[in-house]
């Protein structure tokens, strides 16, 4: 019942909204077409509810020919340097809400070589919808460690509720706003090593158990 409640939920915002993230989608569209030309978008497959791939959405940010998962900074164009501070890179995937392949709240999809590597507890994370924002991007985003966001994302998939979810959509706008979190992502993370020294490994990744995990906040931090 909370599942179809929260659905009900992101299609209303998105539709009260639409005066706004509509224009303002396709600025950026204009912006990225005149800034470094086509393609537009940038898709990419991700796993979503129940382990089902899809194909997400962003506005490209880096140049073509720079097909890298681990961005460098040579890698992003201008446009997509301001696109990603200001988190506009992230808004075609109101798209996938639309389509049902993602919610306004939950854990940020990943890709399937990182979903590889979580133990069966932080895979429980796929038990909802994929978010545009969520738990970990309100609580510090890509500055707290994996297993920390992992375990923030493990508390919204086994206790959502429309009350968290309001409290992280309204937060959003906050840490929008200030950009706060949004540089991090370091290599010296253990899971990022392990997601993206993968092709360089003979055997396949152990799940992140090997990691120590860290508390995670409380839902009812944000819902207050």
């Amino acid at each position: 019942m909370t599942s179809r409640r929260l659905r009900a939920l992101d299609l209303g915002l998105l539709t009260l909204g639409a005066p706004v993230w509509m224009p303002v989608m396709l600025a950026c569209a204009l912006a990225v077409a005149i800034g470094s030309g086509r393609p537009i978008f940038f898709r990419q497959e991700r796993v979503g509810r129940s382990g089902v791939p899809f194909q997400v959405m962003k506005f490209r940010s880096m140049r073509v020919a720079d097909d890298l998962e681990q961005p460098t900074a040579d890698s992003i164009t201008r446009v997509g340097a301001l696109l990603r501070r200001t988190s506009l890179d992230e808004l075609p995937q109101l798209l996938n809400v639309l389509r049902g392949d993602m919610s306004l709240v939950g854990p940020r999809p990943m890709l399937p070589r990182q979903v590889a590597a979580l133990s069966e507890t932080q895979a429980t994370r796929h038990d909802v919808r994929p978010g545009l924002t969520g738990l970990a991007q309100v609580s510090g985003r890509n500055a707290i460690p994996w297993t920390e966001r992992l375990a923030l994302d493990v508390d919204w998939a086994t206790g959502a509720s429309i009350r968290t979810y309001v409290g992280i959509v309204a937060k959003t706008f906050t840490v929008i706003a200030t950009g706060a979190g949004v540089d991090g992502n370091d290599t010296d993370d253990p899971f990022v090593q392990l997601v993206y020294m993968q092709d360089e490994m003979e055997e396949p990744l152990a799940p992140v158990l090997l990691l120590t995990p860290t508390p995670s906040l409380r839902r009812e931090q944000v819902a207050a």
